[in-house]
């Protein structure tokens, strides 16, 4: 249905006047909304027209005496009378009546739909261009039409009886200052209350003078701060925020609102623009601070580490204006821009989860965005689309888009498709505030209509702040090469301070000498910190560990043992309750088996699998008072059906996880299946683990190759946070890894991209063969202090190897070793040492015993860094020089570990006497095959050059 349907309607509604039956039942149904009583009694009461419809109808022909008759050229009267009548001067008053309604809601709908794209929202004043769907004159409406009195039920939250009333309103609601999208929300219930909120306002606050004052002393912080780093560090880039000062005042409105709903912290996360601006005037980093950072006058304090002024984070504490005191904590980023969003919606989420804040309230997650980048980069979709999933929900998000109108040097219409930046975004059911950054009053409706909605509903909001870059993309930038005409309308403005006090001044709010004591004031305590920074003396405050983390440590790995044992009889009662469903609860009949297999390993009477080694580790844990949180794509099943944390009743669909009820006093957990996302929720995890040290937090991939979607987080974050930013984490990442012919993108974990980054002990790479290694490994991961991530190469087909087993009692009594020697044979009298890690030793096994050898050892590098050379040496003791020593993997030459081993420790083999040699497959583009024919073949061959000569 749209405006060119009005005339089939008007001719249905003439036959539905004359004989209801002549129209189909919907069409019948629908028209008698508009009659009180049925067709039948209202045509005894002159042709069908109710006493209300008379009044309106007497109303409207009064009103047409004065205004012109009903009937005039243009009007709906003369349109209905054209198309027919019904020969009854009321009914056809009434028909009038009803067709101009019509036409006025479809209008009004238009305006709630459509009218943002007629709002001055540019602070360059860009033409938007005409809007004729917002035009009276397309619906049929006259200027007589205008002045008449209208049922105005459909705008309730309108005040007016004429339709020029109605309008002017409508336009004032959503064509000034403020565009909002919000029709596409389909829940009724919300879209009720943002026009109730919106029309009955006009979409205008009225603010306080306390209120406006405020407003100006913040956009005075903001541009006095810039203004001054300019003149004081001239060229230097610093990602100015001016031509969007307005973001500080909206930042500040946010927090004294958050105050009111009972918000205590408060987590950000931003890219460059305003982030100096952002810790100067709302994380009250002392400006001293930022200052020497200018200089740098002590660069043996990073050498090698540490990060640039614009991406790092701060936290301080806040008070609002009635006395709420909030926490604000703003996340390291490096220049990858929005992958910091689902880092600090994962900080958010652990916050919460600490305080028993399962409601998502006393947390509030803020993310601030580029234009440019929110259209862009497909993070902020993985971001979005984790805000109403269980496993990820926050409470809502407060989105502020710094719209730059134009990304580095690229204009809107070459960097997207869609009409606004925040198009994306209308993927959930959430309104969209676009704003003129230049009128700080209409942020200020912004905000508060923003932040309530995110109290009432729990759910991300966007405001979209129209704004521009007055130096740039930095302050070494000439913008004017590929935007003249828009840097030729920003050098004539004046800043927003400015106008805002011209307005303020003009009002009677604010007088001259007001300004200036505030201008005074800001400038004075600048240059007090600046004088302080240029003492020679002065050493800059640097931010440590929060207070959860006072008893971790980062650096090198420490060399005591951890004990990771646990009472034996405890574990097998812990996996047993692991076991263990509700009376009633109908199994899959396939999982029986697995099931009682399972209780026989608790009992002992069975060695254990990998999976049930796993649910043995995490039991452990959650009776000691260890929270676990794992996440992953089907990581509640398995990828390869082997875990089955959580139960499905097959009759019902109910869901149960046993290991949430393992002991009324045991730690939480959640395990939860992600959507089909590596970067966002690998990111969302490592930000959780940020705030969690004495949790086992885990993210699992469904095969290991495809963490590389993720690439960004692994290097940008979690292999350089420490370095950078003085951050540590004990996340793990469980990426299943082995050849078995399954194709290039399901084998390899690219094992080679970790041990790369490897340096200085910030990560830990491991590949562990059985089951009690893996159990040992997670709990050595929470037990021990020293926090690190810890990247595992999990198996596949080992899952269910039936060598890839053991004993309770190694569970119970044993360790991890980060070198597994070989048992099997007598080191000095070995011919061969083959190292090697993972899957491939089982096929080095096997086929040692169909050759019945005894003088070839295997060994097993369980721990691939952090690896010092003694000790890989040291796991040679007792082997005779002139025994030859391969490495041997299942990766082409160019991947795996062969690389990394050959770089760090082939002198060393030298040295000792040895000559490291690999048996690999050749060099390689791809990681594998994709054929199973020639990966048996490849496999094959693989073994006999490992087994040549002997």
């Amino acid at each position: 249905m749209n405006s060119f349907s009005l005339d089939y309607i008007d001719d249905l509604y003439v036959q539905y006047i004359q004989d209801p039956e002549s129209v189909s039942e919907t069409w019948r149904q629908y028209f008698e909304q508009f009659l009180v009583s049925s067709p039948a009694t209202a045509r005894k009461r002159n042709a069908g027209v109710s006493q209300s419809r008379r009044a309106s109808a007497s109303k409207s022909a009064a009103a047409g005496s004065s205004a012109g008759k009903p009937g005039g050229n243009g009007s709906a009267l003369a349109v209905a009378q054209r198309r027919g009548s019904t020969g009854d001067e009321a009914t056809d008053q009434a028909l009038w009546m009803s067709r101009m309604q019509d036409r006025v809601n479809q209008l009004v709908r238009e305006y709630r739909v459509r009218g943002h794209l007629k709002a001055q929202l540019d602070p360059l004043g860009i033409d938007r261009g005409d809007r004729p769907e917002l035009s009276p004159q397309r619906y049929g409406l006259s200027e007589t039409d205008m002045q008449r009195r209208l049922d105005s039920s459909a705008v309730e939250h309108v005040k007016g009886d004429t339709l020029d009333v109605i309008l002017t309103k409508l336009r004032n609601t959503y064509c000034r200052s403020i565009g909002a999208q919000f029709m596409h929300i389909d829940d009724r219930n919300i879209r009720d209350w943002l026009q109730q909120r919106m029309e009955s306002t006009e979409n205008r606050l009225d603010l306080p003078h306390e209120t406006q004052r405020r407003i100006y002393a913040r956009l005075a912080d903001a541009s006095i701060f810039e203004e001054f780093v300019r003149r004081k560090f001239v060229g230097a880039k610093t990602f100015s925020l001016e031509g969007a000062e307005t973001l500080i005042p909206l930042i500040d409105l946010a927090l004294e609102k958050a105050g009111e709903h009972g918000v205590q912290e408060v987590v950000m996360g931003m890219a460059h623009r305003g982030r100096l601006n952002v810790m100067a005037n709302i994380l009250k980093k002392r400006a001293m601070n930022i200052f020497w950072s200018f200089d740098d006058p002590n660069p043996e304090l990073s050498r090698g580490g540490g990060d640039v002024r614009y991406h790092l984070g701060y936290s301080s504490d806040w008070k609002t204006a009635r006395g709420d005191h909030l926490h604000i904590s703003l996340c390291f980023n490096p220049s990858h821009l929005e992958y910091v969003n689902t880092v600090a919606m994962g900080r958010t989420r652990c916050k919460q989860d600490h305080r028993g804040d399962g409601d998502r309230r006393q947390v509030m997650n803020v993310l601030i965005h580029g234009d440019a980048a929110f259209a862009g980069e497909g993070v902020v979709q993985e971001t979005l689309n984790l805000s109403q999933l269980d496993g990820y929900r926050v409470g809502g998000t407060l989105h502020i888009i710094i719209n730059n109108q134009v990304g580095f040097t690229t204009e809107p219409e070459q960097g997207r498709s869609t009409t606004y930046a925040t198009d994306v975004a209308k993927m959930l059911q959430i309104p969209i505030f676009h704003v003129n950054g230049e009128d700080p009053e209409a942020v200020a409706q912004v905000v508060a209509l923003a932040m309530d909605f995110r109290n009432e509903f729990q759910r991300d909001v966007v405001i979209d702040l129209y704004a521009f870059r007055r130096w740039g993309h930095n302050e070494g930038d000439e913008p004017r090469f590929t935007q003249p005409r828009m840097y030729a309308e920003i050098d004539r403005r004046a800043g927003v301070r400015e106008q805002y006090l011209n307005r303020l001044k003009a009002l009677g709010k604010i007088s001259e000498e007001e300004a200036e004591e505030i201008q005074k004031e800001r400038t004075e305590k600048l240059e007090s910190e600046f004088d302080a920074s240029k003492n020679h003396q002065f050493v800059p405050d640097t931010q440590t560990l929060a207070a959860g983390w006072s008893d971790y440590f980062g650096g090198p790995e420490p060399v005591e043992p951890t004990d990771t044992t646990f009472d034996e009889n405890l574990l097998g009662e812990l996996v047993d309750a692991a076991t263990r469903l509700p009376e009633g609860f109908a199994q899959h009949k396939k999982l029986k088996r697995l099931i009682a297999n399972r209780r026989n390993m608790a009992a002992g009477e069975k060695p254990f699998d990998w999976a049930t080694a796993e649910l043995a580790a995490f039991a452990s844990l959650l009776s000691s008072g260890h929270a676990i949180r794992l996440t992953g794509q089907d990581c509640q099943r398995g990828t390869f059906s082997q875990r089955h944390a959580v139960q499905h009743d097959v009759k019902t669909g109910e869901t149960y996880m046993p290991l949430e009820h393992l002991a009324t006093n045991q730690a939480r957990v959640e395990l939860h299946n992600s959507p089909l996302s590596e970067a966002g929720v690998l990111g969302f995890e490592w930000g959780y683990s940020l705030d969690a040290p004495d949790s086992l937090v885990l993210w699992e991939a469904q095969f290991g190759d495809f963490w590389n979607c993720a690439q960004v987080i692994v290097d940008q974050f979690i292999a350089s946070a420490e370095d950078k930013w003085n951050r540590l984490s004990g996340l793990v990442m469980l990426l299943p890894h082995g050849f078995e012919g399954q194709g290039p993108e399901h084998c390899s974990a690219r094992v080679e991209r970790f041990l790369a980054m490897t340096a200085e002990h910030n990560i830990q790479v491991c590949q562990p063969t059985t089951p009690a290694q893996y159990f040992h490994l997670l709990r050595r991961q929470v037990i021990r202090k020293w926090r690190k991530p810890l990247i595992v190469l999990t198996p596949k087909s080992l899952l269910r190897h039936p060598e890839v087993v053991s004993d309770r009692k190694e569970l119970a009594e044993g360790s991890f070793e980060r070198i597994l020697s070989d048992k099997d044979v007598d080191l000095s009298k070995v011919r061969r040492v083959m190292l090697c890690t993972g899957k491939i030793y089982y096929d080095l096994k096997k086929s040692r015993q169909e050759r019945e050898l005894d003088d070839v050892a295997l060994i097993r590098l369980e721990q691939l860094y952090p690896l010092e050379s003694d000790e890989l040496i040291a796991a040679l003791d007792g082997v005779p020089r002139d025994a030859e020593i391969f490495f041997v993997q299942d990766e082409p030459r160019n991947m795996g570990t062969w690389p990394y081993l050959k770089l760090n420790f082939g002198d060393d083999f030298n040295s000792a006497g040895w000559t490291l040699v690999p048996i690999t497959r050749a060099e390689s583009a791809s990681p594998s095959t994709g054929s199973m024919a020639a990966h048996l073949m490849e496999q094959k061959e693989l073994i006999e050059a490992a087994f040549a000569g002997l």
